[in-house]
């Protein structure tokens, strides 16, 4: 017997078991690993001495799979998997993707669409009397009526769709806890509705006295001010400290929204990252190649949780919080030897990281008693006067970690604010991250330089940037290395007009950046971005906000960022042309594109232009 949780009957038996205490139910390959949260809330559930078994892909077309368990005694936990089900399928133009990266042999198609909502209306279906929580991103991010990308329409809670019990939202292990705990006393899940970090469904007539109420499902189904008024009081109440419980009225269902569960203490996050983890994917899987999405975490260590930083595109802020908890030095050197310990280990450590890299403690002293501040951010536009930086405990981690032995390189690939590192007076990290934590080009998120989409976006300015970069290379010569700075840039975010994107498009002209890869902007649920791209307004002001949202006008954007790639160029001159910029198109230096005028001339010099473009691409690989 292997020692992974069982994924079928045969396994279970193996086990001694005739039956489980909870199924487990995910949209993903089953991996066992500490980045995967279907692994983590099944290790705390079974470290707490239930049996768990994990149904990975059940064939929604065969309601049998469903049966694979049986009915477990106490219920069923449902996810899409580690990311939303339709993120996974379809790319930011809708197109469906060719490969699934949570999948075992990256073969897309292995989940439905909206997979919490079919995954549970089957168990409901087959198991009426069985209890169904469901949680991951997928569940937490809907827990309210909110915007769908995919059907460009409001759509209700995600509870109402999916008919379950309980939703639990968040990172999840203390609430799972609490819930496995009551249902194993014989408590009945209909009125388990006290648990902190849940969201539950009830008649209007049961509705709590205490908290706050967003519009209801109807009012913003038919008001866009009333959804952005909705989006900015949930956003605001995501605070464990300062957060009140949240109703909104669907109909004759009240959707309540209890206050968030306390991030896990540094205590309780060492033994969640201690448990028996696999570290790998079930074995089941190493015929077809195994599962992609392990690759570039099976070597990494999650250090912290939380992000202060909360841009307006991330859902991490509604879905983890904007308090940062962290692990203490010895569980993440505990870890670091397990990995020097593992047959395919080369020596090198991919990341000491979570949702952003460097921070190692919350952004202040006052959100200790009084939590983090309603409607502002502690970085943006700039840096609050009260924000904490230090690097030291982070150095000292990181120091420590790559003079264990075996370990060739640590490096850093989850992500660093450099705003926040330049608030550092101290500079010894910086230095030290260009020295030993670079692997070859670090990866950071300017996003944009007009300076108005970046105050939607809440990320600091460009000058930031430019003073990052500035230090970066300088650091990078003192050390004699040759290493780059890779820009994560994102076109047609709300706010972003056509004039902005020149703008944009000038500024990598100026500074010789020529991305490879460019993001459009993806409206997934649960952000205040994507509350921008359904109502035109800034739920903050309620000033309306442009949004690119034709095809053409999101290919030109996108095109600009792009100029100098020969395939774009009728899309590039296009965008000038209708921004009125006719001073970039010509062969003076200060121009994007030359014109099309002459075509067999310009042909010959794009069939050059492309060559050199390849070329350059070779080269720089």
């Amino acid at each position: 017997m292997n020692g992974f949780l069982p994924i079928n009957k045969k396994e279970m038996l193996a086990r001694g078991w005739d039956s489980v205490d909870f199924v487990y139910v995910t949209g993903d390959s089953y991996v066992d690993h500490p980045s995967f949260g279907a692994a983590i809330i099944t290790r705390v559930l079974e470290n707490k001495g239930f049996k768990v078994a994990v149904l990975s892909q059940p064939d929604w077309k065969n309601t049998l799979s469903f049966t694979e368990f049986g009915k477990p005694r106490l219920g069923f936990f449902v996810t899409s998997g580690n990311i939303d089900s339709m993120v996974a399928h379809y790319t930011a133009a809708k197109r469906i993707r060719r490969d699934d990266a949570y999948t075992a042999g990256g073969v897309a198609g292995k989940r439905p669409d909206r997979a919490v909502i079919v995954y549970s209306n089957i168990i409901k279906t087959l198991y009426p009397d069985s209890p169904v929580i469901i949680g991951g991103l997928e569940a937490s991010l809907r827990r309210f009526a909110h915007y769908d990308y995919w059907d460009d329409k409001i759509r209700p809670s995600i509870l109402i769709d999916s008919k379950a019990d309980l939703l639990s939202f968040g990172m999840g292990e203390k609430q799972t806890i609490e819930i496995a705990q009551r249902l194993d006393s014989g408590e009945d899940i209909a009125t388990i509705h006290d648990i902190l970090g849940t969201c539950y469904a009830c008649p209007t007539t049961q509705t709590p006295y205490t908290g706050v109420e967003c519009p209801s499902y109807e009012n913003v189904t038919a008001s866009k001010k009333e959804y952005a008024k909705s989006c900015r009081i949930q956003q605001d109440e995501q605070d464990h400290i300062r957060g009140k419980l949240i109703k909104q009225k669907h109909g004759k269902i009240m959707i309540v929204q209890n206050p968030p569960m306390p991030p896990l203490t540094q205590k309780e996050l060492d033994w969640v990252y201690s448990l028996p983890y696999m570290r790998a994917y079930h074995p089941s899987y190493e015929d077809v190649g195994g599962v992609p999405g392990i690759r570039e975490v099976e070597f990494s260590i999650t250090h912290n949780r939380g992000c202060f930083g909360a841009c307006n595109f991330c859902s991490i802020a509604f879905h983890q919080g904007r308090y940062v908890t962290t692990r203490s030095k010895k569980s993440i050197m505990v870890e670091a030897e397990k990995l020097t310990n593992m047959p395919n280990f080369k020596g090198y450590i991919h990341d000491i990281g979570g949702p952003t890299a460097n921070f190692r403690k919350p952004s202040c002293d006052f959100q200790e008693n009084h939590g983090l501040c309603k409607g502002k951010k502690c970085l943006a536009p700039q840096p609050c006067p009260n924000l904490n930086v230090d690097h030291s405990e982070y150095l000292d981690i990181l120091r420590s970690v790559r003079n264990i032995k075996g370990v060739k390189k640590v490096f850093i690939r989850s992500g660093i604010r450099y705003d926040y590192l330049l608030q550092d007076k101290d500079d010894t990290f910086f230095r030290e991250l260009v020295e030993n934590h670079v692997s070859g080009q670090l990866k950071v998120a300017p996003e944009h330089c007009s300076a108005a989409v970046l105050d939607k976006m809440g990320k600091p300015h460009i000058e930031t940037y430019i003073d990052f970069s500035r230090r970066y290379f300088k650091y990078t010569g003192d050390v004699h290395k040759e290493q780059y700075l890779v820009p994560y840039l994102m076109s047609s975010h709300p706010g972003s007009t056509l004039d902005d994107a020149v703008e944009l498009a000038l500024f990598l002209k100026k500074n010789h950046i020529r991305p490879e890869q460019v993001q459009d902007f993806y409206p997934t649920p649960g952000t205040i971005s994507t509350c921008m791209f359904y109502t035109g307004l800034d739920p903050y002001t309620m000033q309306e906000v442009y949004v690119a949202k034709s095809e053409e006008d999101k290919k030109m954007q996108r095109a600009l960022l792009q100029y100098f790639n020969p395939k774009n160029h009728h899309l590039v001159e296009k965008a000038l042309k209708k921004a009125k910029r006719f001073d970039l198109i010509g062969y003076g230096s200060k121009c994007l594109i030359a014109p099309l005028h002459n075509r067999s001339v310009n042909n010959k010099r794009s069939l050059n232009q492309s060559s050199k473009y390849q070329k350059g691409k070779r080269k720089k690989r």
